[in-house]
């Protein structure tokens, strides 16, 4: 199957200013992400999908292949899905949606996520990593509950699965799993999700991914073992990431 990935990038971040073109290791962000989603292997084509012509000077400069997209895009999802409705989403099977500030993203979850399109038949796909119970209290971390099958039940920023009885704490904690924000689509579910309006209970808890479960489209969830690594979003952020970018660039694959 031939796979693109389209990586959003926004400049107007307002917790990080200028976000896409802040430095890692002395190289864009942007470019960061690129790099490792051209390193994982698993698109045929990559694309950064912005709605800024610094941004796309920045990827072009460095090699890559940037698309001017409409900026009044409510999301990262609407962005990539004019890329995809584009030329370079032509003859596409899977499409691959990394966000623009996660340079750390697990190769076991873009690939997984893949797979779940491409080998399991699903028309979207997503990943999550088995968790701890202290991210249950934690709304910063979006929680999913899956079916048997893989398919996502619900995701939301509350305690999924919510402990009734202690004696099904074990069975609780082993079903805890933290969302990571990676997502594919074929090409006609990805148009379909856009087109949907706006649920209640996307709105209710600022979820995007709510509104096409809602509407009875199937995610299918590839879970991982991997350490959860946040994405850049603040000063802070970006300071542990410069700190622990040389670590990690000589040990994931």
């Amino acid at each position: 199957m031939t796979t693109l990935a389209v990586i959003p990038a926004r400049l107007g971040a307002t917790r990080l200013p200028r976000k896409p073109l802040r430095l890692l290791a002395g190289v864009p962000l942007v470019v960061r992400v690129l790099e490792r989603v051209i390193a994982l292997r698993v698109a045929d084509r990559c694309v950064v999908a912005t709605d800024s012509r610094e941004i796309a000077d920045e990827v072009e400069r460095a090699g890559g292949r940037a698309v001017l997209t409409d900026p009044a895009h409510p999301s990262g999802t609407d962005r990539v899905a004019e890329v995809a409705a584009g030329p370079d989403g032509r003859d596409v099977d899977v499409v691959l949606n990394v966000q623009g500030d996660e340079p750390f993203v697990s190769a076991a979850a873009v690939r997984g996520a893949v797979a779940q399109v491409a080998d399991r038949g699903f028309e979207l796909g997503t990943a999550a990593l088995r968790a701890r119970p202290d991210v249950l209290q934690r709304p910063d971390v979006v929680k999913v509950v899956t079916a048997d099958d893989g398919a996502a039940l619900y995701f939301s920023r509350a305690s999924i699965p919510c402990l009734r009885d202690a004696a099904d704490v074990a069975e609780r904690d082993a079903r805890i799993l933290h969302h990571v924000g990676v997502y594919t689509y074929t090409p006609d579910a990805l148009a379909r999700w856009v087109a949907l309006p706006v649920h209640a209970l996307e709105r209710i808890e600022r979820l995007e991914q709510l509104r096409p479960l809602a509407n009875g489209m199937r995610m299918g969830v590839a879970i991982t073992h991997d350490t959860a690594r946040s994405g850049i979003d603040t000063e802070q952020d970006l300071e542990l990431a410069n700190s622990q970018w040389a670590t990690f660039t000589t040990t994931e694959s």
